[in-house]
């Protein structure tokens, strides 16, 4: 059995079965400490309350329910998919890590080795982040409140800067492709801003996501096409 048989034939269906297993258990382990409050205490928010509740909840980010499975999957695969949303951190932690990660073995996205490769990478930044979490929630309040102002406020430049490597990486691989892609976020956020779309429920929280992500579609298929006839 070649590595391409193996990877569709036994690695992607074990990765689904476990994948489904753990997930169930985690949105069972979420709603544990509701069900004692419920069942052991006898505190229980009124039907009309729930309702009120996940009404909220769904208008503001019920979108991103759907907009990152689709945005993500096409880097990080089944696996990593299954441990992003298990996890968190999502945007801002398990994406950058894998895709570092297939910077540094040189493995394209959406391929069956870029989808093993960005695994790892989310792996190890999984038990990296679950580390520094521990650590930091036992001591970060007492080493946070020792920092001078500036540093303080240079960490919130952190993200940003991460992502900002990132472009560059793939920006240097395709060029003309980041530049079509970074002229219409940088339109579609002020857009944004500027109220334009104040119509659709919630889009400063999902539009700008959605918008690029398809918009990149349509790009690299144009790109592509023009390559073929080349």
């Amino acid at each position: 059995m070649n590595n391409q048989d193996y990877y569709n034939k036994e690695y992607v269906p074990q990765v689904n079965k476990i994948g489904k297993i753990t997930g169930y258990l985690g949105v069972l382990l979420s709603f544990t400490p509701a069900l004692v409050l419920a069942v052991v205490y006898g505190i229980l928010p009124k039907p009309a309350a729930l309702l009120t509740a996940f009404i909220s909840g769904a208008s503001a980010f019920g979108v991103l329910w759907f907009v990152e499975p689709i945005s993500y999957f096409p880097v990080v695969g089944a696996a990593g998919t299954y441990m992003a949303f298990l996890s968190g951190n999502i945007s801002n932690m398990r994406i950058p890590c894998a895709s570092m990660a297939q910077v540094a073995a040189d493995v394209e996205p959406g391929t069956e080795k870029g989808s093993v490769v960005a695994t790892l990478g989310m792996a190890v930044s999984i038990v990296i982040n679950v580390s520094v979490l521990t650590i930091g929630a036992i001591l970060g309040t007492s080493v946070l409140s020792m920092l001078p102002d500036t540093i303080k406020a240079a960490l919130n430049y952190l993200l940003p800067a991460l992502f900002g490597a990132l472009l560059v990486q793939f920006g240097m691989k395709m060029k003309k492709h980041s530049v079509i892609m970074v002229v219409f976020a940088i339109i579609l956020y002020f857009m944004i801003g500027m109220g334009y779309f104040n119509w659709l429920p919630g889009a400063s929280n999902w539009l700008g996501t959605l918008g690029c992500v398809f918009v990149s579609i349509a790009v690299g298929m144009a790109t592509l096409k023009n390559t073929t006839k080349e």
